[in-house]
Formats: structure tokens, sequence, C-alpha cells
């Protein structure tokens, strides 16, 4: 099960606007979601591994507002993360979107997120770089002692490229996570069929 609806744009490049898994669903961040989104930023048991945030909630509708704009020029792709009841759990990004790659992050999810949310919001958002935009890889980076994120991404396929003295960089083809993506969505089927 994975519904979508597509809006055009003046790239000819499709834009995910809403999509649909099993148990959870990505849609297109908007200006009413800045409480939502400033909450998980500041609340540390999320945001250990992000950088830091100052400001306020009227600080982070101005940077959606903001968004919207690199949104509508395909630079940046702004997901919430929802149930399939419509409500959120959490947040992914696709950003510095080039012709053929695009760095996947801001991945976050609360505790209201449902069974297997992490796998499925991965499967979806990056099959909107992949399989919607058409892009060849993704680049992908993570705290070094972020060992729960880092040990995900190892078993989701992706190659670790280099490190620094904060951050472990990982890549993801499209064929790599074609291989994947079959594997994960028989998976999320027989969760659901159970």
């Amino acid at each position: 099960m994975n519904k979508s609806r597509i809006l055009p744009n003046p790239s000819k490049k499709p834009m995910a606007v809403c999509i649909e898994g099993y148990n959870c669903a990505l849609r297109l961040i908007q200006p009413s979601d800045a409480e939502y989104v400033f909450s998980l930023r500041v609340n540390p048991l999320y945001s250990r591994y992000l950088s830091k945030v100052t400001g306020n909630v009227g600080d982070q509708l101005v940077w959606i507002k903001r968004y919207k704009k690199r949104e509508s020029d395909l630079m940046e792709l702004y997901y919430i993360i929802e149930k399939l009841d419509g409500s959120a759990c959490g947040t992914v990004r696709l950003y510095d979107i080039e012709s053929d790659q695009f760095t996947w992050g801001s991945w976050i999810l609360d505790e209201n997120k449902p069974p297997k949310a992490a796998l499925e919001s991965a499967i979806l958002s990056f099959g909107v770089g992949f399989d919607y935009l058409g892009l060849e890889k993704a680049l992908v980076d993570v705290r070094i002692d972020n060992i729960h994120a880092e040990a995900f991404y190892r078993r989701f396929g992706m190659t670790e490229t280099h490190r620094s003295d904060i951050d472990i960089f990982f890549s993801l083809t499209r064929s790599q996570f074609e291989i994947q993506k079959e594997h994960y969505q028989r998976l999320m089927s027989v969760e659901v069929e159970k």
C-alpha cells in the first residue's frame, strides 16, 4: 500500500505532496506545523544529535515560510511523518537537492510513532528522492555517538564514505535502495496482515 498525491512543478519533476504507507504517511510541512517542529527540535530526547536550535516558535514559523520557497523550487522537501489517523509523529527532510543526488536528514520520530515507523518513514522518504525525483544517490550523515541511527543506516544498506571528528558520512544509491525496498516492503506487508 503506497498511495501518493503528486503535484506538477515548473522543473517537470514530480513533487510528492502526500505519500501513504502501511502504518504512516508523509505530508509536506506547513506553517501550521511550526509549534510541533519546534517542540521536537528543543526536546532533549529528540534533539540530542541534531544541530542546536535557538529562538522560539515564531522563528520556526518564519523558517518554514522561507522554506516553502525552496520547496517550490524543488531545492528541499520537508515532510511531517504522520500516523494514518493524521496525528504527527515525526519529521524527515530531503535537502541540497541537485541534478543527481540529495541529502537526507532532519529525521525525528517521537513517542507517538506507530510500529515500524523508522523503517517505513525511511522507505517512503528515500522513495521520494529515488522514485519521484529520479535521483541516483542519497547522502546521509550521523553523529558518531548516535549508535542507533548508525546501526539502522548500515542495516538499511548504506555505505560509509568517510568520517569527521563528529560525524559518519554515508551514501545510498538508487540500486542499493531498490534491493532494500523490496525486502522491507515484504516485511511491512507481513506485519500489517498479522
